[in-house]
């Protein structure tokens, strides 16, 4: 019996729209941005560094940009060049750290090779580490207490509790342990009261695990991992993945790590690629830094 076996032959799962709901987050950060600085006299400032030249990073980083200023935020902008040594690229990160026009310090991953990712993350004060991958806020994200999350685990669960409400008792199945998405997103969902499983690269029969949840998230940048038949019949599939590719015709696409065309038969809601969970990055980026601008502020998140 094939999964979508109990699901009607014309079944399509509810798309969810993770571009509509970013904007309406912009907007709102917006209105909340100007509030903040109506009653603080505080613009929250972001502080984006990029090392190198790669040009994927410099279009991303440009996008940060614009979406920061269209909140009503601060951008300012460090483009560095490739020959920036670890202790020039620690330095600016300190004068960061005590300028108080900066609320919020990010610095563009990968790093050229020569700079320790995990060194240069840490030194970023935590209240000021809106991607949440420095230690002191993985660390509390772990335990239970209140950090500053990384951006596109907090976009998918944003998206989750948009679509479903109160997820206690439901089993959450992430596949992909990464520091980035899925080890604080299992964290985040633990805290919303699922039942979470995570499958990895040793995980022996994956599509077994998959096919329990309620919820299944896919993160591991493997494109198209993840079939219709490895789905529960009107689960919730997040997907995290983002591959260019080369069709036939030579034009090129985007894809997801899971098969979309299979899966959209089978599951109850999913998100698109693009369109899905990609728009939230940002959006929770502007986010975080408001969050972290009350914090430095008046000491409290909201």
């Amino acid at each position: 019996m094939s999964p979508s076996s109990s699901l009607p032959s014309d079944h399509q799962a509810t798309l969810i729209d993770g571009k509509g709901f970013a904007a309406t987050l912009r907007q709102q950060i917006r209105e909340d941005v100007r509030a903040f600085h109506d009653e603080h006299g505080v613009t929250p400032g972001l502080a984006v560094i990029l090392v190198g030249d790669d040009p994927a990073s410099e279009v991303y980083v440009r996008n940060k940009a614009i979406q920061t200023h269209h909140a009503g935020m601060r951008s300012f902008m460090h483009m560095l060049p490739e020959t920036t040594s670890e202790p020039e690229l620690l330095a600016l990160i300190e004068r960061l750290n005590h300028d108080p026009e900066i609320h919020g310090i990010l610095v563009q991953l990968p790093l050229p090779n020569g700079l320790d990712a995990r060194r240069v993350t840490n030194a970023i004060q935590p209240e000021k580490d809106v991607d949440g991958l420095g230690e002191i806020n993985a660390g509390r994200l772990a335990i239970g207490l209140p950090s500053l999350i990384p951006c596109t685990p907090l976009g998918c669960l944003l998206l989750l509790r948009d679509q479903l409400g109160d997820m206690r008792g439901k089993h959450a199945v992430v596949i992909g342990c990464s520091n980035l998405v899925g080890k604080p997103l299992a964290m985040l969902l633990l805290a919303e009261g699922c039942t979470v499983s995570i499958a990895h690269i040793h995980t022996r029969d994956t599509a077994a695990l998959a096919r329990q949840g309620d919820i299944l998230v896919v993160a591991t940048g493997c494109r198209e991992l993840v079939h219709g038949d490895w789905i529960k019949p009107g689960a919730t599939v997040i997907d995290v993945g983002i591959t260019r590719v080369t069709t036939e015709t030579g034009k090129t696409r985007l894809v997801g790590d899971v098969v979309f065309d299979e899966a959209v038969k089978v599951a109850g809601r999913i998100t698109p690629v693009p369109g899905g969970v990609g728009p939230m990055t940002i959006a929770c980026l502007l986010k975080n830094t408001l969050t972290a601008a009350r914090l430095l502020v008046t000491g409290k998140a909201e």
